[in-house]
């Protein structure tokens, strides 16, 4: 399943969320946009994690790393 939109899809879903993040403050919509990014995986999809280069998965845990924090700035900031 190679397809060059899930690369024009990641980058959306990602500026999205950087955005929402970054701009809006609305961190729970961040994470969402953050975590459907990680549905469209830019690279290819057919080859397993650990055949996977080093620059691809520190991409890809990097993602996960500023979703998981937006989701924890939702959380923390909206028990006032």
């Amino acid at each position: 399943m190679k397809s060059p939109i899930n690369k024009i899809l990641y980058v959306g879903f990602l500026a999205l969320g950087l955005y929402q993040g970054l701009f809006q403050k609305d961190y729970m919509q961040s994470a969402a946009s953050l975590g459907i990014a990680l549905v469209f995986d830019p690279f290819n999809v057919d080859q397993k994690w650990s055949e996977r280069p080093a620059v691809q998965k520190i991409i890809l845990i990097s993602n996960l790393a500023v979703m998981a924090a937006m989701f924890g700035f939702g959380i923390g900031l909206n028990d006032r």
